[in-house]
């Protein structure tokens, strides 16, 4: 655990130069880390996870502009959800997987979050990686991986397809289409419809919230993938015992 965890903060801090990177169409290897506002060499001492945040107050030790708190967020998200999965999973493939997935589904969530864009540099390998991972799982058949991305993808398709005849625009972005289609071939097609209905759910909530403490009408665009992130994680750790529970009080 403590390995994991340890792994974690410094991959969490790569995640972060991931999500600020991608949307902007910067490498990820060159420059080094640097501050988005002063353009300063970060210093490696100014770079330990949540550590350097804390200590720096979350401001530029240079320039002294703020820090994102996503930075600290996610140094702290990163080896938790790992954490977690670990005590779930144990070490072996089905946690690097699951690892992986996650990570895939941190940077998602948080750059629709900021940008309102799913990138397809994340999502279509996404896609690919976890259909090839079927063949190398005893929980999930290649088959049972497509009828998930269908049953995710598919759904989000047929309501993208539906909202364009009847208004002629888009209702709902494409990445999320995507990203639903990379969720249903890792989780098979039972844990994404859960997805969806929890992403669904908190949305309309928040939503509704928003729209009444900031006087806005129900057109304005949500980010979607930021709800169907968190969703998915809580669906690939807990969504078997969330659906046989579900199923038992209709059984009762």
């Amino acid at each position: 655990m403590i390995w994991v965890v340890a792994f974690g903060l410094a991959w969490g801090s790569f995640l972060n130069v991931v999500i600020y990177r991608i949307p902007l169409g910067m490498s990820l290897l060159q420059p080094p880390s640097t501050c988005p506002s002063c353009d300063t060499r970060i210093k490696p001492y100014e770079n330990i996870p949540i550590l350097s945040y804390l200590f720096l107050r979350g401001r530029c030790r240079h320039c002294g502009e703020p820090i994102g708190l996503t930075y600290l967020l996610v140094e702290i998200l990163t080896p938790a959800l790992l954490a977690v999965l670990h005590l779930r999973l144990g070490l072996g493939l089905p946690f690097f997987a699951a690892a992986l997935f996650t990570s895939g589904l941190i940077v998602l969530g948080f750059i629709d979050g900021h940008h309102k864009i799913l990138p397809d540099l994340i999502t279509y390998p996404g896609i690919v990686l976890s259909l090839v991972y079927s063949f190398f799982r005893d929980d999930l058949t290649f088959v049972g991986a497509l009828l998930g991305a269908a049953a995710g993808g598919g759904f989000l398709l047929s309501i993208y397809g539906i909202y364009w005849l009847i208004r002629k625009k888009e209702g709902l972005g494409f990445g999320d289409v995507t990203m639903m289609f990379m969720v249903g071939a890792f989780l098979g097609w039972p844990r994404t419809i859960l997805t969806l209905m929890l992403a669904s759910i908190v949305g309309a909530v928040i939503g509704l919230i928003y729209v009444r403490t900031h006087g806005k009408d129900l057109k304005f665009a949500m980010p979607f993938g930021s709800f169907l992130a968190p969703a998915a994680y809580v669906a690939l750790v807990w969504g078997d015992r969330i659906i046989t529970a579900y199923v038992a009080r209709f059984q009762n």
